[in-house]
């Protein structure tokens, strides 16, 4: 490979089959090659927690492009390889065996691991973690009817994988550590119809638990013994307690490192040639005029194509308003905005919470930070122009569903 125009792209996620992706599709003619430590082709992971693990997508449908897309589009894929260090003034990556990779310009796009859990008894085996394909396909074989799943963590990958489990038949117990699932990232009043449908679909809910110890037998999980003194016996357990950006390369390089990997809103990191996209990314967001880490499937989507614009010194900026979504059971959820625990004054709530069918508010004074639509189809474009219009808005008006929503738009 010609050092002079190699763009190299680390990781392994859609955050690096987008870039690539975008570079080839903006213009950038000279080698293409994505390093990642999986065995799998680049691909997405919300289905492996929602429709793969629950049995409703084929394996073909999580890759971000298929096989022969790689070799059509001239992109070397280097698979099962790890990235040891960065080396920015010679600029070249090592890779795990020594060899060494020249480049032009380097997207790292690392992602984040699973926080491990840190108790006694948590390296049993049936002690699981969700994040890579292999370990969603672990999960659904647990996931069978009757089965004692005990899931410590009660945020969306807690949830999301205590759904699927309880659809299977398994009785499930999911740990939290504050009173209701979701409470730090949605607030009281928008946490509590989460809590009730999983309570619902018989889920129990044990919440402000401290887990003290995994309990085993020969090597295998048997039971969670929690600080209280009370023991659940399990047949698996399901730990989803946050994610940790992939920043060891970053930061031992020498890259600005506060929170993940530090970029402007170009996604230009402190370092020449130097980008960083998804996850893993610390960017300066214009809109909200600071920089906000976003680790969800559609930041991995959309920011490599600004950051394969910038790699060819062409102007662009990632401006796009945070967004997410779930699927649990029978509820589907859309979140677009931006707002912290703290940050808004109230939540504003439009339509039925009780048959949770209705959309949310997080306001701040008379604008509207962010915007949840449960239930609820076809809103989430009308409530992102909302945000972005920086109107003031009227609770009234806001809370009442005979007035159309578009009619709303300054």
């Amino acid at each position: 490979m010609s050092p002079v125009h190699t763009f190299v792209v680390v990781g392994g996620g859609l955050a690096a089959g987008k870039a690539v992706e975008a570079l080839r599709e903006h213009g950038h003619r000279g080698p293409l090659l994505i390093i990642g430590n999986e065995q799998e082709r680049p691909y997405i992971r919300p289905p492996l927690s929602k429709g793969y693990l629950l049995g409703k997508e084929e394996r073909d449908s999580i890759f971000v492009h298929p096989e022969d897309w790689y070799s059509e589009h001239e992109v070397d894929l280097l698979l099962g390889t790890s990235v040891k260090a960065v080396d920015p003034q010679a600029k070249e990556v090592e890779l795990d065996d020594g060899r060494r990779v020249p480049y032009a310009k380097l997207l790292l796009a690392t992602g984040s691991s699973p926080r491990p859990l840190s108790v006694p008894g948590a390296d049993l085996e049936n002690v699981l973690y969700l994040r890579r394909v292999e370990q969603s396909e672990r999960l659904k074989e647990v996931f069978t009817k009757g089965a004692k799943i005990v899931v410590i963590g009660d945020g969306w990958i807690g949830l999301e994988t205590a759904a699927a489990a309880r659809t299977a038949g398994a009785e499930v117990t999911v740990l939290g550590h504050s009173e209701l699932p979701l409470l730090k990232v949605l607030g009281r009043e928008a946490a509590e119809p989460f809590a009730g449908l999983h309570k619902d679909h018989g889920v129990v809910l044990r919440p402000n638990t401290q887990v003290e110890s995994i309990t085993g037998t020969d090597g295998r999980v048997d039971g969670v013994t929690l600080a209280d003194g009370t023991h659940l016996a399990a047949d698996a357990v399901v730990v989803g307690i946050g994610i940790t950006p992939n920043v060891r390369l970053a930061e031992e390089a020498g890259l600005d490192v506060r929170n993940g990997i530090v970029t402007d809103e170009h996604l230009r990191t402190s370092v020449a040639d130097i980008y960083a996209a998804g996850d893993v990314a610390n960017a300066y967001h214009p809109l909200l005029e600071r920089h906000i880490r976003v680790e969800h499937w559609a930041n991995a989507l959309n920011q490599p194509k600004t950051a394969a614009l910038s790699m060819l010194d062409e102007d662009a900026a990632y401006d796009r308003l945070p967004y997410f979504y779930t699927d649990q059971y029978d509820l589907g959820m859309e979140y677009v905005g931006y707002t912290e625990p703290g940050g808004y004054d109230r939540v504003i709530f439009r339509g039925n919470v009780a048959a949770r069918e209705f959309i949310a508010f997080w306001m701040k004074g008379s604008r509207i930070l962010a915007g949840m639509s449960v239930n609820v189809w076809d809103v989430i474009d009308t409530i992102r122009s909302l945000i972005l219009s920086g109107a003031d808005f009227d609770d009234a008006r806001l809370s009442d569903p005979d007035v159309p929503l578009d009619s709303l738009l300054p």
